[in-house]
């Protein structure tokens, strides 16, 4: 399956965008900047900020590490907040 964004994906309902979303507005909660969360989680800052941007796609491996790194449940960076 393509990573590029499927035309028939509505904006704000594709997992991607979901998790873009929630990962920058847990980030800002937390008053971290990229490369804090960057540091918290052991990945690189750039690659925090294409997740935010939606440009890469990223790994369940990863997504748990960010979880950990804003102290929620993996989940919640999957679901509508």
């Amino acid at each position: 399956m393509s990573s590029e964004r499927r035309e028939t994906d509505h904006p704000g309902t594709n997992a991607r965008a979901l998790l873009a979303a929630n990962l920058l507005r847990l980030r800002r909660e937390h008053g971290l900047t990229q490369e804090a969360l960057a540091f918290n989680s052991g990945l690189h800052r750039t690659f925090i900020a294409h997740v935010e941007q939606q440009s890469r796609n990223i790994s369940i491996d990863n997504i748990e590490r960010l979880a950990g790194a804003l102290g929620v449940q993996t989940f919640e960076l999957l679901v509508p907040g």
